[in-house]
This record gives structure tokens, C-alpha cells and sequence, in this order.
């Protein structure tokens, strides 16, 4: 069965969203929702890892129940190079770069999301189906809440 690369996909997304959540809230300290609601959609990811990994040994894969610490040395660096090009213009057109690539990657994990709960379906594994069912709703709610926030900071961002 393949379901042990979805599952892998699925925990690695989730991973990667967390961090970048994580990033984008400490890049604009400066604005308080972001920050607070970008730590707080976080731990949602962070915990959805923790809840995945169980069922990567039912299938075959090993998956670490402690979500990705901090940055690498490469990661860092990339995040330096970014905040750095990011102050050539203005902070709020990085904001808006942030929020886009948090909804497109949010978006990323729905889908896969969608495809666990499938595959959990057709083997009729009920409870990789409730995990599903309990987590999925949450992810789309990080891509709501980075689309709102598009919506509502765009044309002012873009216009001034």
C-alpha cells in the first residue's frame, strides 16, 4: 500500500506549515493578529504532526511524533536573505507575499488532507478517518484566515 507516502507527504506539509506560520508571525511582530493568530494556527499544525505519527507505523513509515524545531542553518539563512530583500520594499508587500504563500501552502495540506480521508475511507480505518475528520477542518481554517487577511490588506497595499 502506498498510503505510508501520503501520510509522509501529510506530516511533512503540516511541518513545513507550522514553520512558516511560526516565521511570518515573528517576521511582523509589528502587527499583532498576525503574530498572535500566526502562533496560534500553528500549534494546530504542530499538534496534527503529533497526531499523524501513530498511524505511519500502521503503514509503514516511521513519523516523528515532535514536530520540526527550529530552522537549519540553511533555513535561517534563507529567512535572513528574504527579511533582507523584503526591506528593499515595503514590509506590508512582504506581508502580502507571506499571507499568499501560507494560504497556497495551507491549500497544499487540504489536499492532502482530502486524500487521507479517502484512502482511510476505502480501507474503512475509522480512526485515520476521524483524524481526518478532526484536522482537516482546522487547516482550512489557516488558509481562511491568510485569505481574509489578503482580502482585507490588498488593495490598501497595493494601491498606496
Amino acid at each position: 500500500m502506498r498510503i505510508g507516502l501520503a501520510l509522509e507527504e501529510l506530516h511533512r506539509s503540516e511541518n513545513h506549515l507550522a514553520h512558516q506560520l511560526l516565521a511570518v508571525a515573528e517576521r511582523h511582530k509589528a502587527d499583532h493578529e498576525v503574530f498572535h493568530v500566526g502562533k496560534d494556527l500553528a500549534t494546530w499544525s504542530q499538534d496534527h504532526v503529533r497526531r499523524l505519527a501513530p498511524f505511519g507505523e500502521r503503514y509503514g513509515v516511521e513519523l516523528d511524533p515532535e514536530p520540526a524545531g527550529e530552522s537549519t542553518l540553511l533555513g535561517k539563512l534563507s529567512e535572513a536573505v528574504s527579511d533582507l530583500l523584503g526591506r528593499r520594499s515595503a514590509p506590508s508587500l512582504l506581508l502580502l507575499r507571506d499571507l499568499r504563500s501560507i494560504f497556497i501552502h495551507a491549500q497544499g495540506v487540504s489536499v492532502d488532507w482530502e486524500m487521507v480521508a479517502q484512502v482511510a475511507q476505502g480501507l474503512q480505518d475509522a480512526e485515520l478517518l476521524g483524524l481526518a475528520q478532526r484536522c482537516h477542518p482546522q487547516n482550512l481554517r489557516q488558509a481562511r484566515w491568510a485569505n481574509s487577511r489578503i482580502k482585507e490588506s490588498a488593495t490598501q497595499i497595493l494601491v498606496s
